[in-house]
């Protein structure tokens, strides 16, 4: 397996943090980013992945914001080589009906969970289309296929990057550019931890596999997709949900 680079916005996450576990179990190198490298603890959490035996490394960035984006692209280049692998994990929630929403509410969802995803692939995407090989994966969800109460702004973000990974890959398939979605469902995290029980166990109850998923479910498959030999697979959605909501 080559060690290529690979870099996982928001990666310091339950999720995050497995599918850079995952991706270093493969040979990748991988670079996280992050906003506040002090409150996240992001040393101690790339020393953790080291000590693991993955080349763990960081890079702090808003990545709502285009030009700390471009700041960071410039950084990763200098200090860490070409970026062949990108996994957009970094979101928010703030949820609330629309009818009482804020303003600043809808906005940073879409900035962080939607514009994030292009302000970061913008500065890789033409390298990795030189190069004749890339691999992009955005992590959607399965609200944002199915929509879900109190969560307008997030199920638009979410479903944006269906269209966004979409489009992308037909761009970027006949340079060798594959751009895919993985969406979770439910997933063991310290954020459905913070979910009351009563409400925790009603959400399982619905869910036909019997319980809410592992981050390394969701890790398998972007290590699948973003495998040397995955060139084929683009343009595609990928549920992970325990069969909580099936389509094709």
């Amino acid at each position: 397996m080559t060690q290529r680079l690979a870099l996982v916005t928001g990666g310091e996450g339950g999720i995050g943090t497995e599918i850079c576990r995952q991706l270093g179990a493969a040979g990748r190198r991988v670079v996280t980013t992050c906003l506040d490298p002090e409150a996240e603890n992001i040393e101690a959490w790339a020393d953790g992945l080291r000590q693991a035996g993955v080349d763990a490394s960081w890079v702090q960035c808003d990545v709502s914001d285009y030009d700390a984006c471009v700041a960071m692209a410039d950084e990763v280049r200098e200090r860490f080589g070409d970026v062949e692998i990108l996994v957009n994990v970094a979101g928010i929630t703030r949820d609330g009906f629309l009818h009482k929403m804020e303003n600043a509410q809808w906005r940073s969802v879409i900035d962080i969970n939607l514009n994030g995803a292009f302000n970061v692939t913008r500065q890789f995407v033409a390298g990795m289309r030189e190069q004749g090989f890339g691999r992009v994966v955005n992590i959607s969800s399965v609200n944002g296929q199915t929509g879900q109460f109190g969560q307008t702004n997030y199920s638009a973000a979410k479903a944006g990057l269906h269209g966004f990974t979409m489009a992308l890959a037909k761009e970027g398939a006949p340079k060798g550019v594959t751009a895919n979605t993985v969406s979770p469902g439910y997933v063991k995290t310290s954020m459905t931890e913070a979910i009351p029980e009563k409400v925790r166990e009603a959400i399982v109850a619905q869910i036909p596999a019997g319980d809410m998923g592992q981050p390394a479910d969701i890790a398998r498959a972007v290590a699948f997709l973003t495998a040397d030999d995955a060139g084929y697979i683009n343009g595609a959605n990928l549920p992970v949900n325990g069969a909580l909501f099936c389509s094709f």
